[in-house]
């Protein structure tokens, strides 16, 4: 293969990936992979690994994901392609990251930044920030998060990159909604989903309905949310993406579950579960394993839900997903404790405590120190432990309080109350529940605080959300409007942000008609009738022009004018404009004006090159120069009444693509103004008797 047809292999693989195509995105990696040497020096090999690690990760084979993702830094390194590198180190941190191994994904993306910064390259440095951003948002560094988000927002507003530019508010988006600041993460989101709409990202899209169904639900608008989900669900569906239809199916059991639904969400869950088994996405796998084992939970069906459970823990282990597998084996000790399997529950917690206190997270260590607390505390265990239970409870308040947890707190501070109560040192039993009866004040009158803000959230969120179907409304009006007054190739590409317009058409033909004794005919009628009998025979003239494939350039009084050719090129466009000559020359025998009689036209044609564009910044007008437009003017202003007058070159066009229903009456050499002596024709329509 050629370095261009390796190229072009590897623009199908990237595109296939980001459009979510992954079968496709892994055939062209692997063939490219196949077909290029380890030591290729272009990097189209190492690209080819990185396309294949983001298809993997995207499908939830985090391992091998990983593995060619280190192959491709490995190569890049060798090659010394330091782009390369960098977009690798950057591949691996958002690897390391869904691991949940974020000192490893720290240490990846910022080596990332380091070199991109080195290479002044802004593409790179927003990549960067932006998967900095995502790895402290994981690590429930809001604010950090949000700056390096806002970081990569400014560079990619300063280089253009609307893709970046949309990311970037997408990740914004959930930040803010994790900070609880749900009016701004819906600014975000909306900003996010008007840019993907203008590029036509259907997958950004579809991800981003999901997100505000998923902002709906943190603000209780079930509604809302299952409208937004459905509508996810349905469009990742049509475009065949399942992984991605999947996941919010998937966050519509979510809500059903929220709603007290526990059957309806174990559909939505099941349904979920068996097409993310299809895709062998294992991430998506174990998370709603864990998900359908709790809902066995709460419906009491034990036996099921440690089944799920178990499947769960063992995925997220052969995952390496440490912090999942950390929680799910805090759920596995809570079923147990509840069947009354005491030993099990408190081996299934130890576990889950050392792979938190690995981690560093404090919230599941306080979880799961409370849980053991308890169960030390519970006189039906046969290792019952006052003082265990006091040292596990005392250290869950401690680590709830240094976290914020206080819905944590009280019910910790509840049961070291009765632990003491149990073991006769009231006066501590006494100040622990008052302890207990403060801070469960506090968590009501926080709670309603939060409700209240909820509801006053879910106005301004339902406000954005009016304001911008009022945007969109608007938007499509003016988009009709355009493209009623513009081409449809001109309006797209002003549509897609092209500034200027300014193109070269080689092969055009042009028609420019006038009416003859049109300023006698205006001083006959009113200037209504006036109006209405331009409007009648324009209108016809219009449908006539799109019956030949001829596009309208302007009316100026009386004069029409149109060109075949431009701005879509055609062979045939001469023949095209003499036939649409003929027709307006017959429509014109017919045409009868009341109180003045019939009227008629000059009409004349030529065949040249033009310049065409757009003139205007807010009121556009497409429009033609160049001796073509001149030359057609003057055939029409130098022809007869009720005649198509044209020039030799037109004659010579029409010629060329064998048009025998047409020909030309030879006028002789005239004087044409501005041009000198021309060989000048007629233009008429042979009769079927000729034929």
């Amino acid at each position: 293969m050629t370095q261009e047809e390796l190229q072009a292999m590897l623009d199908r693989a990237q595109e296939s990936q980001k459009m979510g195509e992954y079968a496709d995105a892994e055939y062209y990696a692997s063939e490219l992979i196949k077909a290029v040497p380890v030591d290729d020096t272009s990097c189209v090999h190492s690209s080819a690994l990185l396309v294949l690690s983001d298809s993997l990760r995207m499908r939830g084979m985090l391992k091998q994901s990983l593995e060619k993702a280190e192959l491709a830094l490995s190569l890049s390194i060798q090659a010394k392609d330091l782009y390369q590198e960098a977009k690798a180190m950057s591949t691996l941190g958002v690897v390391y990251t869904l691991l949940g191994d974020y000192q490893q994904a720290l240490n990846y993306c910022t080596k990332a930044l380091a070199l991109d910064e080195e290479l002044g390259h802004n593409v790179g440095m927003a990549r960067d920030r932006g998967n900095l951003g995502v790895i402290y948002q994981n690590l429930a560094d809001y604010p950090l998060a949000a700056e390096y988000q806002k970081q990569a927002l400014a560079i990619n507003r300063e280089i253009g990159a609307k893709d970046g530019i949309a990311r970037n508010n997408a990740n914004l988006g959930i930040v803010y909604r994790s900070m609880g600041n749900y009016d701004v993460s819906m600014a975000h989101y909306i900003e996010a989903l008007s840019i993907s709409e203008e590029l036509e990202d259907i997958p950004s899209i579809c991800q981003l309905n999901g997100n505000i169904g998923g902002l709906y639900y943190a603000l209780g608008s079930y509604d809302k949310a299952l409208e937004y989900l459905y509508k996810a669900v349905a469009d990742s569906s049509l475009r065949g993406e399942k992984a991605r239809a999947a996941r919010f199916t998937a966050n519509i059991g979510s809500v059903y579950n929220s709603l007290g639904q526990h059957d309806k969400a174990l559909e939505y869950y099941l349904k979920a579960l068996a097409a993310q088994e299809e895709q062998d996405n294992k991430t998506d796998v174990a998370t709603l394993g864990g998900n359908i084992g709790i809902v066995y939970a709460e419906l009491r069906s034990y036996e099921q839900a440690l089944e799920y459970f178990m499947k769960a823990l063992a995925t997220h282990q052969e995952l390496g997903r440490k912090s999942s597998a950390a929680l799910v084996l805090g759920n596995i000790g809570n079923v147990y404790t509840l069947i009354g399997s005491y030993d099990k529950a408190l081996d299934y917690y130890t576990r889950a405590l050392m792979a938190h206190e690995e981690l560093g997270e404090k919230s599941g260590i306080a979880n799961v120190s409370g849980n053991i607390g308890s169960l030390y505390a519970d006189d039906q265990f046969v290792g019952y432990d006052a003082g265990k239970a006091e040292e596990f409870l005392l250290k869950a308040i401690a680590l709830s309080k240094e976290v914020g947890a206080k819905q944590h707190l009280y019910k910790y501070d509840k049961a070291v109350a009765e632990l003491y109560k149990n073991t006769n040192r009231k006066a501590e039993a006494y100040d622990y529940f008052e302890r207990y009866h403060t801070v469960e004040k506090q968590v009501q009158s926080e709670e309603a605080t939060r409700q209240s803000q909820l509801m006053e959230y879910r106005r301004k969120v339902e406000e954005a959300e009016r304001d911008r179907q009022v945007k969109i409304a608007r938007f499509q009006e003016q988009e009709k409007l355009l493209y009623n007054t513009l081409p449809a190739q001109i309006a797209e590409r002003i549509l897609q942000g092209e500034r200027t317009i300014a193109d070269v058409h080689q092969n055009v033909s042009v028609f420019f008609s006038d009416i003859v004794g049109f300023t006698h005919l205006s001083q006959q009628i009113s200037a209504e009738s006036l109006v209405q009998m331009l409007n009648r025979l324009f209108s016809q003239f219009d449908q006539l022009s799109r019956k030949y494939g001829l596009e309208k350039i302007k009316t100026i009084g009386d004069a029409y004018m149109a060109v075949c050719g431009a701005p879509n090129q055609c062979n045939n466009h001469a023949e095209r404009t003499g036939l649409f000559a003929l027709e307006v020359s017959e429509l014109m025998d017919n045409f009868i004006v009341d109180s003045v009689g019939q009227i008629s036209v000059r009409i004349g044609l030529h065949t040249g090159s033009v310049v065409a564009g757009i003139i205007g910044e807010v009121k556009f007008s497409y429009d033609m120069w160049g001796d073509a437009v001149n030359t057609a003017a003057r055939m029409e202003s130098h022809g007869e009444a009720g005649k198509i007058h044209v020039s030799e070159e037109f004659k010579h066009a029409v010629e060329t693509v064998h048009a025998p229903s047409l020909r030309f009456i030879p006028r002789g050499e005239m004087e044409i103004k501005g041009k000198g002596i021309m060989k000048t024709y007629f233009l008429e329509k042979v009769s079927e008797q000729d034929l």
